[in-house]
């Protein structure tokens, strides 16, 4: 079933436009485009002796209820929210094929599955490291009313992999700067360059020699070729400025992109560029800079990603994994405290299982 209009309900339910009207105008901050989603109910309250509409209540999202109630001549409206009770919800599974949808068949919600990769990405190449047998183990938080009905989901906060036969422990701790993901150590999994720039991709060229596609002949292959079907996002692999945003003979639409200590990436075969990619323009590591495409000479969708070093290109597979943050003092100590905590909560669970936390 497909939105529902409030007002067609309201006159269906024998409420006249006069009085429909102010009423809905009133709820019309919660109601965009004046529609209801399927799994979304308008309750009406009407005068027992008249018949007159007297208020309305809509749920615009799990938790959360608004009331329009007549006021005098007018209106008013009053938002309500259910008290939330957090909960450890745990994920595990094996990695079959594309990561982000293993995670997300385990029960790991879509938006905190994309954020794990794109995070994991920065330290593990997950085309080059994930074997057969590889599996994970997420948890992460959720949210329920007092019923027990679900309101929304959190973060996740600890994440296990084995990979190709090496263990990865990672938890998500708060920082200035927001939250980060950090290893056991207390050293950050952000690094300094993003060795993956994309999500679910697959390596189809590799840096160095090779056979050139569509020319025919063999040449030194400058940069790493992602297959990925078109409109896929294509992040800044770390912070920088746009130095180049347009076409480029046979790299087609390209993005240049200069960094702190004299390197440079680029970014082509893109299907489009982001709008505010301007030469001068500040990015953020991670930040959507473009889309997969086949322009120029390319035989399929793809990335061809590049990093220049003082000049001269060098296989983004091989940069120095350095991490961007290290715990240290007081911050460590909370840290080891919150190891300590969820390791207990993990040893009570098992897949698709949640835990109460305390208050």
């Amino acid at each position: 079933m497909g939105e529902d209009s409030p007002a067609r309900l309201l006159a269906a339910a024998g409420i006249p436009p006069e009085q429909a009207a102010p009423a809905l105008a009133a709820l019309s901050p919660y109601l965009p485009g004046q529609r209801l989603r399927p799994d979304q109910a308008l309750t009406l309250q009407q005068d027992a002796a008249t018949d007159r509409l007297i208020g309305l209540a809509l749920e615009p999202e799990p938790g959360r209820l608004v009331t329009a109630t007549r006021d005098g001549a007018g209106w008013r409206t009053e938002e309500v929210a259910a008290r939330a009770y957090r909960r450890l919800a745990l994920a595990a599974g094996a990695i079959r094929g594309v990561v982000v949808e293993d995670l997300r068949a385990a029960g790991l919600p879509a938006p905190l599955a994309r954020e794990l990769v794109q995070s994991l990405a920065q330290a593990v190449d997950l085309q080059r490291e994930v074997g057969p047998r590889d599996r994970f183990t997420i948890l992460f938080e959720r949210f329920r009313d007092a019923e027990g009905r679900v309101l929304r989901d959190g973060a996740a906060v600890y994440a296990e992999f084995h990979l190709s036969g090496q263990r990865l422990t990672l938890w998500r701790q708060e920082t200035p700067n927001g939250g980060e993901w950090f290893d056991a150590a207390g050293r950050s999994l952000r690094r300094a360059f993003l060795r993956t720039p994309l999500e679910s991709a697959k390596v189809s060229s590799g840096f160095g020699q090779r056979r050139h596609p569509v020319l025919g002949f063999t040449r030194q292959h400058q940069g790493v070729d992602f297959a990925a079907p078109r409109g896929t996002p294509v992040f800044a692999a770390a912070d920088g400025v746009v130095a180049e945003a347009g076409w480029r003979s046979g790299y087609g639409r390209v993005l240049r992109l200069t960094h702190a200590g004299g390197r440079e990436t680029l970014y082509a075969h893109l299907s489009a560029i982001g709008a505010t990619m301007r030469p001068g323009t500040a990015v953020r590591q991670g930040e959507v800079i473009g889309r997969v495409g086949a322009t120029g000479l390319a035989t399929g969708p793809h990335l061809h990603f590049e990093v220049i070093a003082d000049g001269r290109p060098v296989d983004p597979a091989r940069l120095e994994a350095v991490p961007a943050l290290r715990l240290e003092g007081p911050q460590l100590a909370a840290f080891r405290a919150r190891q300590a905590v969820l390791a207990a909560h993990l040893s009570q669970l098992s897949p698709w299982q949640e835990v109460a936390l305390a208050p």
